[in-house]
């Protein structure tokens, strides 16, 4: 196959969901992917994924494509995000080839266990090296789209990714990985280090590639308390969002929307707001009123539906979104679910969503 190149890319079509993330008035409320691996629900989808191992469907940048493609072939989203995954930047750091548990979660087989384990890292990585699969993912995806929304590109934040290579997979407590705060705080800077740094130059990476929005989540803030989340979580965010913008004036690529998701972490919305991202993500476990009172107007706000209301009828769900819409008001707002799908989820219901969302957004417009 041809090797495409980031250039000369389809011109964007639909921007209501850059103008959205900037603040600007648009003609109706934008929805988002649904969060990462949307496609999850679709027989399609999984029909692609049974085909090979979790990551090398990661590596693969002809299937990330189509995974990739094949929600917005279903549903009328105005925004795409790339198939990938948040662990392929401790791969890439050298932490072992994490493989997935038959229940679904990422495993590694050899994770941190003390300060000394920080050695077998690579103390620098090369994303266009390492990570280069991604890029090219990114660019075939941009062109395949040929300009109908935008790409979105994402990471994990450093906080998520170290509690990964510390507990070895998923886990309710995050013991083991909040044991290193208390008992190891400089390894525990030196591995967020790490990971900023790689992180930083994987976003700008993803720009130069083709995506047009970034988003970093976040997604086991609610494993700190605020404090915690204060001294080990946002200082990082803070980090990353600066050092991008900085990096991509630097080498002369576009400055694109920048979306933070810090799952729980609502008692830290005020200094989300003003740590210079453009969109701050919502789960479902706080008011839109009460956000909009921690934020202000300083960014435009994503979310909030519980995932698991699609479990609900129809019409329950376009009433629930009647609400959230009501709620949040039309400027400054992204509709999306307040976290990821499930794989049991019925595309109907998903379906629902997303027509609810462009009803009554539409309906508040006129």
């Amino acid at each position: 196959m041809e090797q495409l190149k980031p250039q000369d890319f389809p011109a964007l079509k639909n921007d209501t969901f850059l103008r959205a993330a900037r603040g600007e008035e648009v003609p109706a409320m934008c929805l988002c992917g649904c969060m990462r691996q949307a496609g999850q629900i679709l027989a399609e989808f999984r029909e692609t994924r049974a085909a090979q191992d979790f990551f090398a469907s990661c590596r693969s940048p002809e299937v990330c494509c189509e995974l990739t493609l094949q929600p917005l072939r279903r549903f009328p989203l105005d925004a795409a995000i790339i198939f990938s995954d948040i662990l392929v930047i401790p791969q890439a750091l050298g932490d072992g080839d994490s493989a997935w548990s038959r229940g679904g979660g990422p495993v590694f087989p050899e994770p941190l266990k003390g300060p000394e384990d920080l050695q077998k890292l690579k103390p620098v990585v090369d994303v266009s090296e390492d990570l280069g699969y991604v890029f090219r993912a990114i660019t075939l995806t941009r062109h395949k789209i040929s300009g109908r929304f935008p790409l979105i590109g994402f990471t994990g934040a450093p906080w998520t990714l170290m509690t990964y290579m510390i507990e070895g997979g998923g886990s309710n407590t995050m013991s083991k990985a909040k044991q290193w705060l208390y008992q190891h705080p400089g390894a525990s800077t030196s591995c967020w280090q790490l990971l900023t740094d790689v992180i930083v130059d994987y976003l700008v990476g993803q720009v130069a590639a083709g995506a047009q929005a970034l988003q970093v989540f976040e997604s086991h803030a609610g494993c700190l308390g605020p404090q915690q989340f204060a001294d080990f979580s946002l200082p990082y965010l803070r980090g990353i969002s600066c050092r991008v913008k900085k990096k991509l004036k630097a080498d002369g690529l576009e400055q694109v929307p920048m979306i933070v998701f810090a799952k729980d972490a609502h008692y830290a919305l005020e200094d989300l707001s003003q740590s210079d991202y453009e969109v701050v993500g919502l789960d479902w476990t706080i008011r839109p009123q009460e956000a909009r009172e921690k934020t202000g107007k300083r960014v435009t706000l994503q979310g909030n539906l519980d995932p698991c209301a699609l479990y609900a009828s129809k019409e329950n769900i376009e009433e629930m979104v009647k609400k959230m819409l009501e709620a949040f008001g039309c400027r400054g707002y992204i509709a999306n679910l307040g976290h990821g799908l499930y794989p049991d989820m019925d595309p109907e219901h998903v379906g629902a969503f997303i027509s609810a969302v462009h009803k009554y957004s539409e309906k508040k417009e006129n």
